[in-house]
């Protein structure tokens, strides 16, 4: 089982945010408040079956799939996706199929996790920090 995914994760750093939402057509105006927010993601993990809530102060979405199994996603972003998600290690791999393809890895180290998004050959890094865990607890 996943247990080193599960929990809650706060953002601690970004970097090429706003280059990323370019690429995958987020228009000037939202891409300006999307830069603003500071998302919380909630993870639960139960055998196959994943469930990743992501909140921020303008939006909350949902993603709740199976792995390895294709499903239909509306991204956060706007953009309808055939996604499928797969576990490598402690990777977590959301390959986005649509316009633009897209790829979401995340790699979970102890209490920090990295989160790479990808798209049109720009890579955005968003680095989240484990709710509850004190600083350097890697």
């Amino acid at each position: 089982m996943a247990d080193f995914a599960a929990g809650t994760w706060n953002l601690a750093h970004t970097e090429n945010f706003d280059e990323y939402m370019k690429a995958v057509g987020v228009g000037m105006v939202m891409r300006k408040l999307g830069g603003t927010q500071k998302p919380t993601q909630e993870i639960t993990v139960d055998g196959d079956n994943w469930h990743i809530k992501t909140i921020t102060t303008f939006k909350t979405s949902e993603l709740k799939f199976k792995l390895n199994e294709p499903f239909d996603e509306h991204t956060i972003d706007g953009r309808n996706v055939k996604t499928t998600c797969k576990l490598e290690g402690q990777k977590l791999i959301q390959d986005q199929k649509g316009e633009p393809e897209s790829m979401i890895t995340r790699e979970f180290n102890g209490n920090e996790m990295k989160m790479m998004l990808t798209a049109k050959g720009v890579t955005c890094t968003r680095t989240y920090h484990k709710a509850g865990a004190a600083a350097g607890d890697s």
